[in-house]
């Protein structure tokens, strides 16, 4: 019964202001702020103490911790990262120089087109990702929770996570060690190559502003999405703005060379797969030589 009344109350909130939502010029924003939690235990091997292990992790920390901005209307959005001063002590090292040369730029979406476009800058090179939306099959629950003054409504589905994994850069398991031990470990590696992780999605979304966007690559649900939870990152919506009085134009990423998202994973794994190797040579050192 409870949660029949809760339906009701959302339905008939929406035909109180669905003129809003139908508004020709209707324009919302929403705030995101993104966490991600590292694991550390694999890191590094045995060569780096759990105080180094400590301080990369708090100056990697500050890294996955953004906000970004989603504009949307009806049909399009645009999501962007707000710019942020570096944190004391996180302005150099080999990490923040290696995450320097990943740019991601804004995330353009058309849910009318079933388009996404977005720039991204690799190592100097500029890239424009052009594809089809993600098409994640959806699995609506009945389970609601409050995100500030709005209810939302639980979803969750299964993708192939093909993000940057950051255990490609740990160094061999024990040079010193058993090799039996690292050709068990070498081989559990190339199993996991060849079988794509898949990873489960859990979202929030409201059907009080029914528009079928959200944050990043999420988009599908009949209202927009307020927190998304995969992996070991949450991303959760701090603020919304309906109709503000200045509109920002939704514009298309348009710089770079013109590649699908398949093909520029292609490009990062073949080029981090070459800076592991790097790494392993130069003993952690990109450039190093061997002892």
């Amino acid at each position: 019964m409870k949660t029949n009344s809760k339906r009701l109350a959302v339905l008939i909130f929406l035909f109180m202001f669905s003129m809003t939502f139908a508004q020709k010029n209707f324009q919302g924003k929403a705030y995101y702020q993104t966490k991600t939690a590292l694991d550390m235990s694999r890191f590094g091997g045995r060569q780096m103490s759990e105080d180094q292990k400590k301080r990369i992790a708090t100056r990697m920390k500050s890294m996955f911790e953004n906000v970004y901005v989603l504009t949307f209307n009806q049909i399009e959005s645009i999501y962007k990262q707000e710019e942020k001063l570096d944190a004391p002590g996180t302005g150099s090292g080999r990490w923040r120089s290696m995450m320097s040369s990943f740019t991601v730029g804004n995330l353009y979406k058309n849910v009318k087109e079933q388009t996404l476009l977005q720039d991204h800058e690799f190592f100097g090179k500029q890239f424009l990702i052009k594809d089809s939306l993600p098409q994640l099959k959806w699995v609506m629950e009945n389970e609601t929770k409050q995100i500030g003054k709005y209810t939302c409504f639980k979803a969750t589905a299964i993708k192939t996570n093909t993000e940057f994994d950051f255990n490609r850069f740990r160094r061999p398991p024990d040079r010193e060690g058993n090799k039996e031990k690292d050709s068990a470990n070498t081989q559990t590696q190339s199993i996991k190559k060849e079988t794509p992780d898949l990873i489960e999605v859990v979202v929030w979304y409201t059907p009080q502003i029914p528009v079928n966007q959200g944050p990043g690559e999420y988009w599908g649900l009949p209202g927009l999405i307020l927190e998304v939870n995969e992996g070991r990152t949450t991303i959760l919506c701090s603020k919304i703005i309906l109709n503000p009085e200045e509109k920002d134009d939704i514009k298309k990423p348009s710089k770079g060379k013109e590649v699908s998202k398949e093909v520029y994973n292609a490009i990062v794994k073949k080029k981090t797969e070459e800076m592991r190797e790097n790494f392993r040579r130069g003993d952690g050192r990109p450039g190093g030589r061997r002892r």
